[in-house]
């Protein structure tokens, strides 16, 4: 039997962290491909650290002569990423960065294994071999694990802020750090807060910054769950005005439990940036993520873990797990069942069902990939519940 009475910590960071930085310049490129061709093949990386920005992977489009023309937009795409998030150090500034371009042709061995062929009959194939994971739970109203929902929330707030100008002292590189207390298997007290964010000078204190910070930490966490015994933690090393890729090396995939569901499930064995539709570990987390979440919208569980393992050039997935965790309405082997029966969840159909050959993926970068908002252009389309009848039907 699972325990009720815990506590449990997630983290998130901030779209200035050095990582994410990194995720989103290569989501940025990911989506200039897509625009340009919804086919486009990428596979892209980032670097940052002090002054420079390095950029290196493997790309396609169908017309190559294009090919090179397009890579020479890279710079401005990695300028306009920098700017955005609000970069404007004098060790590294959107405008004075070097910007370093490594891209090239994809592969012609891995566009083999992954091409339809139809004077063959061949299926298009996932792009690598991997296992994938989705979660959902009932503990929030997007259907998140609670401490990673309310930790990307207080930093989502906190961008606002800065962005707006309404916390001019604010800086783009932050981390927060929620733990909960659970009482019989439910998010009930904030044990502690941790938030350290970059700021203006080195003459603010820590408590200087819990000032600034804790009307939007207070704004954001549901009422009731910060108490007396609640400890804070604001800045505990004391100064942090240098930030970003100039404080500290970012790469892209570093931070994928934060793009997930902040250890309170398990992670497959990729990460999302940079990577188009057709590579597993970006689609078929999103495809599974689908799925858990609509076993607990339908109200077929109260939690629910789903894997999908692909092989390389294969078409169809080569296992579909569910688990419930014990809470299911129905047995575990039935739902797998219904979930295998109510989509196509070959590349292709993953794709087609969920829209995701559009230029939808630089705001996924920042702020996790689910609990979000299902968005009118098919931004966040995996996090629909429009399969609860289907399941239920299955069943």
């Amino acid at each position: 039997m699972s325990r009720k009475n815990y506590v449990f910590t997630s983290e998130s960071v901030s779209e200035g962290h050095p990582d994410k930085v990194c995720d989103r310049i290569s989501d940025a490129i990911l989506d200039a491909f897509i625009a340009e061709e919804p086919q486009a093949r990428v596979a892209c990386e980032t670097f940052a650290t002090t002054g420079r920005v390095v950029v290196g992977g493997e790309v396609g489009l169908s017309d190559e002569g294009k090919l090179d023309k397009f890579l020479g937009r890279v710079e401005g795409i990695v300028r306009d990423c920098v700017r955005d998030i609000g970069y404007e150090q004098d060790e590294f500034h959107w405008n004075t960065i070097e910007v370093q371009n490594y891209l090239h042709r994809q592969s012609a061995h891995i566009a083999q294994g992954v091409n339809a062929n139809e004077g063959t009959g061949k299926e298009e194939g996932a792009g690598d071999q991997g296992i994938m994971f989705g979660y959902a739970c009932s503990e929030t109203s997007v259907l998140m694990p609670a401490p990673i929902h309310y930790s990307h929330a207080i930093l989502r707030r906190l961008a606002e802020v800065r962005k707006s100008g309404a916390e001019p002292l604010l800086r783009p590189d932050a981390k927060s750090q929620i733990s909960l207390r659970y009482a019989d298997g439910q998010p009930v007290e904030v044990t502690s807060i941790v938030l350290s964010t970059q700021h203006e000078s080195e003459k603010q204190s820590s408590a200087d910054i819990r000032d600034i910070v804790e009307p939007y930490i207070l704004e954001v966490l549901p009422s009731g769950w910060i108490t007396d015994a609640t400890q804070w933690h604001v800045n505990p090393t004391g100064t942090f005005v240098i930030g970003g890729p100039d404080g500290d090396a970012g790469l892209t995939g570093r931070k994928i439990i934060v793009d997930t569901y902040g250890g309170a499930a398990p992670h497959g064995g990729g990460a999302f940036s940079g990577k188009d539709p057709t590579k597993v570990d970006r689609s078929a987390a999103y495809a599974a993520r689908y799925l858990a979440k609509n076993v607990v919208a339908a109200g077929l569980a109260e939690r629910c873990t789903i894997q999908l393992s692909y092989a390389i050039g294969v078409a169809r997935p080569l296992s579909i797990y569910v688990d419930t965790h014990g809470t299911g309405s129905v047995p575990d082997a039935e739902i797998e069942k219904a979930v295998a029966g109510s989509m196509d969840l070959t590349p292709r159909g993953i794709r087609e069902h969920l829209g995701l050959n559009r230029p939808i993926y630089a705001r996924t970068s920042a702020y996790g990939h689910f609990g979000r908002a299902p968005e009118a252009d098919g931004g966040f389309s995996w996090e629909r519940t429009d399969l609860g009848e289907v399941l239920k039907k299955a069943l």
